[in-house]
C-alpha cells in the first residue's frame, strides 16, 4: 500500500499510519539542527555521538512521545552522514525503548519516555543579596592550605600501593587512625586507640551513628543542651530517637534537671559550649561523670572548637577522664574546610564493635585517597601549622569584632570570646525590641542568627524584648567586620529618623 500525504517520505520506513505526533518536521527545518554539533565528532565517535544527541532530544522533550521521525536516507541527507549511521542509531534507541518501529509502520518516539528535569540544583547554604553575614559556623574557606594540600595528595598518590585503592577499613585507613590518635592524645588529652576510633563524614555522621546504636539498645532519647546545636536534634531524631532539651546554667549542662529526665544519653560541648560560648568548669565536668557512672550513661562529647582557645590553653577533653563512659567526636571541618567531610568518632569499648558495623553497611567507608592524605598532612607537621595559622587570624578577627561593637553599641556586653569562632553580643534595651531591630538589619542587607534559634525547646531565650545575638567572624576579615558593624548602626540611625 502506497503512503499518502506530503509529509510521507518514500521508503519501507516511513509508510503507515496515523499515530498522535503526525508526520516529521519537513526537511530543512530546525528541528534536526540540535543532532548536527554530532555530525562533527570524529569519525570513530560519529555513531556514539548520534545516539547520545537522539537520546537527549527524547529526554528533554525536544522530540515529544509520538513524533514520527524521518527516514534513515531522509535524515542521512540533513545532516550529511552516511545512511548506515542513522541506521545503526535508529536500532540502538528502538532495542532501548527510546523509540518504536515496525514493518511498514515507520519510526516513532516512543510514549514510554518520560522527559528528563533538567538543571541541578545546588542546595548548599546561600546567603544571596547579603552585604554581610554575621552568622556563625563558618571558617575561613580561603585559609585552606591549597599548595601544601596539593604538594601531599600528589606526593601521596605517588606512593600508595594498589591495594590501598580498594574498600577500605570501615574505621578508616591504619595511617590515619594511628595519626588521629596520637593528634588527639597530644593536643586534646584524649584517650585515644587507633583500633577503636572510627573515621567519619563529620561530627554529623559520627551523631548518627551513635544514635543509631543507641537505639539498637533500646534507648528513646537523648538529651540535648538548650540552647545548643539545632543539628543534634535533626540528627538523632532521623535514627528514631527523640530529644529531651536539658538547660544550661553558667557552669555547664544543669545536673539537676538532667537527672529529672530519665535520659542514659546526653550530647555537650564541654570544651567551648555552642552557641554560649561557657567552658563547662570543672565541678561540673565531674558531676556529670558521676551521673553517668551511676546510670550507666553514655555522653557524647562534640568537641566543637575545642582547638581555637586564644587567652590560655586549650582546656582537655572530657573524654581524658572517663573513655567508658564518654564519646568523643570531632573534625576538621573549622580546622580546614567543611567540604573534606572528614571527622572521627572514639567510642566506649562496649559500643564499638556495632558503631563499626553500622559504619560499613551506611557508606563502606571514607575515600581513601582523602584519608591518607590528611594522614600525612598530619604526620608531616602540616596540621599543626594550619592550626597557628587560624588561631592567629580568627584572634586578630575576634578583637576587630569586639573592638567595632563596643564603637558602635556602647553599652554592648559581649561573652563567649575566650574560644570559638564567635562571640554573644547582648545589646542595652534602647536598641529596641529583638524582632524590630532584626527586621531593620535583613533591610540593610545584613545576616544575623539571635540567640532565641538556638532554643532546643522551641521557645524565647529569655527576655523577648532583648537583642542578643550570635555574631560570627572567623569568615570575615577585619575590614568587613568594622564594615558590617557599621553598616548595622548606621540602619539603626536611619530607621529611628
Amino acid at each position: 500500500m502506497k503512503s499518502s500525504g506530503t509529509n510521507s517520505p518514500a521508503g519501507t520506513e516511513s509508510r503507515g499510519g496515523g499515530e498522535a505526533g503526525g508526520g516529521p518536521p519537513a526537511p530543512g527545518s530546525g528541528a534536526w539542527e540540535l543532532l548536527l554539533p554530532a555530525t562533527a565528532a570524529p569519525a570513530r565517535q560519529r555513531g556514539r555521538a548520534l545516539r547520545s544527541a537522539l537520546r537527549e532530544a527524547i529526554r528533554s522533550g525536544r522530540l515529544a512521545a509520538g513524533t514520527r521521525l524521518p527516514s534513515s536516507r531522509e535524515l542521512a541527507a540533513e545532516l550529511g552522514v552516511s545512511r548506515g549511521l542513522v541506521t545503526e542509531a535508529y536500532e540502538q534507541l528502538v532495542a532501548e525503548s527510546y523509540l518504536r518501529s515496525g514493518r511498514g509502520a515507520g519510526t516513532w518516539v516512543s510514549v514510554g519516555v518520560r522527559p528528563a528535569l533538567h538543571g541541578a540544583r545546588d542546595l548548599a547554604p546561600r546567603a544571596p543579596g547579603v552585604r554581610v553575614d554575621f552568622r556563625p559556623g563558618t571558617p575561613d574557606l580561603s585559609l585552606f592550605p591549597r599548595a601544601a594540600w596539593a604538594a601531599t595528595q600528589r606526593a601521596v598518590i605517588g606512593r600508595l600501593p594498589h591495594s590501598a585503592l580498594g574498600y577500605p577499613d570501615p574505621r578508616g585507613l591504619p595511617e590515619l587512625r594511628e595519626a588521629l590518635a596520637a593528634l588527639l592524645t597530644r593536643r586534646r588529652g584524649v584517650v585515644a586507640d587507633p583500633d577503636r576510633l572510627v573515621v567519619c563524614s563529620g561530627v554529623a555522621q559520627a551523631a548518627t551513628l551513635l544514635g543509631f546504636v543507641l537505639r539498637g539498645q533500646g534507648l528513646s532519647a537523648v538529651g540535648v543542651e538548650d540552647p545548643g546545636s539545632p543539628e543534634h536534634a535533626s540528627l538523632f531524631a532521623s535514627t528514631g530517637l527523640g530529644v529531651v532539651a536539658l538547660p544550661l546554667d553558667d557552669e555547664g549542662l544543669a545536673v539537676d534537671p538532667l537527672l529529672a529526665s530519665g535520659v542514659r544519653a546526653v550530647v555537650t560541648t564541654p570544651a567551648h559550649q555552642f552557641p554560649t560560648g561557657i567552658g563547662y568548669s570543672a565541678g561540673r565536668r565531674s558531676r556529670l561523670l558521676a551521673w553517668a557512672r551511676a546510670r550507666d550513661a553514655v555522653i557524647m562529647e562534640d568537641d566543637y572548637d575545642g582547638d581555637f582557645r586564644y587567652d590560655r590553653a586549650p582546656v582537655g577533653a572530657l573524654q581524658g577522664l572517663d573513655p567508658e563512659q564518654v564519646a568523643y567526636t570531632g573534625s576538621v571541618s573549622k580546622s580546614l574546610v567543611p567540604g573534606l567531610r572528614l571527622g572521627w568518632l572514639i567510642a566506649p569499648a562496649s559500643m564499638t564493635d556495632a558503631i563499626v558495623e553500622r559504619k560499613r553497611t551506611m557508606d563502606l567507608g571514607n575515600p581513601a585517597i582523602d584519608q591518607a592524605v590528611l594522614a600525612d598532612f598530619i604526620t608531616r607537621g602540616g596540621y599543626d601549622r594550619q592550626l597557628r595559622r587560624c588561631r592567629r587570624a580568627y584572634r586578630e578577627r575576634r578583637d576587630a569584632m569586639v573592638g567595632a561593637l563596643r564603637e558602635h553599641f556602647p553599652g554592648v556586653v559581649i561573652s563567649g570570646i575566650a574560644a570559638g569562632l564567635h562571640i554573644i553580643a547582648r545589646l542595652p534595651e534602647r536598641y529596641g525590641a529583638e524582632g524590630v531591630f532584626l527586621d531593620r538589619a535583613a533591610g540593610a542587607g545584613i545576616a544575623l542568627r539571635p540567640l532565641r534559634d538556638y532554643a532546643t525547646a522551641g521557645g524565647p531565650d529569655g527576655d523577648d524584648d532583648a537583642v542578643r545575638l550570635v555574631l560570627g567572624y572567623a569568615h570575615l576579615t577585619p575590614a568587613d567586620i568594622a564594615r558590617g558593624v557599621g553598616l548595622l548602626a548606621r540602619a539603626r540611625v536611619r530607621d529611628q529618623r
